[in-house]
């Protein structure tokens, strides 16, 4: 009798045990869901040889404040439940806009002084794409990529066929002469006097719906004081640009050679798909690594299916933010 008792009374307590366990396997379970990144915008402004001894205060905020206006009107899409896509497409437009990035209204000149402008976005879920190059007067470059992806059978649209496909889309369509800033003729003025090229960067957004879909989205006026209807990275999926449900988004902004010649964006993905790398292993194997053994200057942005961000350079700075569904968030421009 004395043994059945203690059998019921193990019995018993091994039972409490389970019930608690059970719950507290419940109660993670339910905190780890509720934590869970429900989306992500991660921006880029370019990377280059800023310097926080040249650079004013006054500056400084300028390009804050330009950045994280771009972070909020892309998230202000995400919040409320809609696509990467357009959360990307929506914070590149701010930078387009801005005189501050080399894209859009604040493009670089052409050896030639005129302005070229290239741009390229893909969806991760289907991993279609578009993008355009070496136009002159289309405003937003951003949305006419977006437009060769969505209706259109190509990927890659340039100069004047690029130019017809944005006017027949409805798209606004600009004098050269709206992309010229002072600060920009100033700059290409004295290149052309001394020979020289300047690698500025670009803008370029990527992000993580709600729905676990990725996209990225890169566009750029090229280098200053380019020649011979040069065309960088930009536009070029895999290499400035790539996404994939799979793995991640990236974006690319420095020496446009050398992400084509090592396919940058893709290398990042193909190293967390076949490798098995998470994506801070991937990026900075490529970015510190890779890049730097083969002279590449530069960085990325990038975001990965579950939510983590990735933002190496190997250059003094990179105009850079991100923005989380959790709150979190960050602004920042040097090392």
């Amino acid at each position: 009798m004395k043994t059945k008792n203690s059998h019921l009374t193990v019995a018993l307590l091994i039972g409490i045990v389970t019930l608690f366990s059970c719950a507290d396997e419940k109660k993670d379970s339910e905190i780890a869901e509720s934590e869970k990144t429900e989306y992500v915008l991660v921006i880029h402004g370019g990377a280059g040889t800023m310097s926080r001894e040249r650079m004013t205060d006054e500056h400084e905020q300028e390009f804050r404040a330009a950045l994280n206006e771009a972070l909020e009107a892309g998230e202000a899409i995400l919040k409320s439940g809609g696509s990467s896509l357009e959360a990307v497409k929506e914070a590149i437009l701010i930078m387009e806009d801005s005189p501050l990035f080399n894209a859009g209204k604040g493009a670089v000149f052409t050896n030639k002084k005129t302005v070229e402008l290239d741009a390229s976005i893909m969806d991760g879920k289907t991993l279609n794409a578009g993008a355009i190059a070496a136009v002159s007067d289309i405003k937003n470059p951003i949305l006419a990529a977006f437009e060769v992806m969505d209706h259109s059978e190509h990927v890659l649209l340039a100069g004047d066929g690029a130019s017809l496909f944005a006017k027949e889309r409805g798209l606004e369509i600009v004098e050269n002469s709206y992309f010229h800033t002072a600060t920009r003729l100033e700059a290409v003025e004295r290149q052309i006097e001394a020979e020289k090229d300047s690698k500025h960067g670009t803008v370029g957004a990527v992000a993580l719906d709600r729905e676990g879909n990725l996209a990225a989205g890169t566009s750029t006026g090229g280098r200053s004081n380019k020649k011979y209807g040069r065309i960088g990275d930009s536009p070029i999926i895999g290499a400035g640009n790539y996404a994939n449900n799979m793995t991640c988004a990236v974006s690319g902004t420095g020496h446009g050679e050398y992400f084509m010649r090592y396919v940058v964006g893709y290398d990042i993905s193909a190293l967390m798909e076949y490798q098995k790398m998470s994506l801070k292993e991937a990026a900075d194997l490529v970015v510190h690594k890779k890049l730097i053994e083969a002279g590449g200057e530069g960085g990325i942005i990038a975001v990965d299916k579950d939510g983590n961000v990735a933002m190496p350079f190997n250059t003094s700075g990179m105009y850079r933010g991100y923005v989380k569904s959790s709150g979190e968030k960050e602004i920042a421009i040097f090392k």
